[in-house]
């Protein structure tokens, strides 16, 4: 069965493209072939990253974003993972909505996931019950709980939507948080996770032995979470 993985959650800084490179390594490193989509036009982390496997696609141009649903038609075996921008829920459920793609999608036997990345924060609380109101059960969520500055996540807790989204039959993973100095120098090498993770003998600023070691754990972790979801 063909898949469709949109990695978003709309607020700004919750860690969307961390979450796309992460599945792009775990694709990689478990043999699954993928093809990719970044929407983000000024740094698109896939493309940047995992330029191998990724094409740009405009958020705000149907032709583009239909390449999506005919990549996902034309090669079942692959699946399709999207890095959504912030602040580009507006089009993705304009384009949605207006093409019938939820219609067509179950037609062609084709199922879509949207990866909804989120904080702490009462913003990602609010945003994950407007992504439920307007979209229901037309879709499979997944809320990636990311520790990203709080391991706690009691606004989620207390607000019943997350409940909610249960109800849905929402999956949730748990995200924890990769030291910050690491992925600075993860981010500033221009790194995939696996280059990370390796010793890099050419570069005078590479990551030291135990800089890779947390990289491993963490890397670890995350892919248990992965597939504890069995999708």
């Amino acid at each position: 069965m063909a898949t469709i993985h949109f990695i978003g959650g709309e607020k700004g800084g919750v860690g969307k493209s961390v979450v796309a490179r992460l599945l792009a390594q775990y694709m990689i490193d478990h043999d699954l072939p993928f093809i990719g989509f970044d929407t983000d036009k000024s740094h698109g982390a896939l493309l940047r990253f995992y330029a191998d496997y990724a094409s740009p696609t405009l958020i705000d141009n149907y032709q583009s974003l239909d390449a999506i649903i005919e990549a996902a038609y034309e090669h079942p075996d692959q699946r399709i993972l999207v890095d959504l921008a912030a602040q580009t829920h507006h089009s993705l459920g304009q384009w949605l909505n207006e093409s019938g793609v939820l219609e067509l999608v179950k037609e062609l036997d084709i199922t879509i996931y949207y990866w909804n990345v989120m904080d702490s924060g009462q913003d990602s609380v609010d945003l994950l019950n407007k992504l439920l109101t307007q979209f229901g059960t037309q879709l499979n969520y997944v809320l990636v709980q990311n520790q990203l500055r709080d391991e706690q996540f009691n606004i989620l807790e207390l607000s019943g939507t997350k409940e909610r989204a249960l109800a849905f039959d929402a999956k949730i993973m748990t995200l924890k948080r990769l030291h910050a100095p690491v992925m600075t120098k993860i981010d500033s090498h221009s790194y995939s996770f696996w280059a990370a993770k390796n010793k890099d003998i050419d570069s005078l600023n590479g990551l030291g032995l135990l800089e890779r070691q947390r990289i491993k754990v963490w890397l670890k972790h995350a892919y248990k979470e992965i597939e504890s979801l069995r999708i």
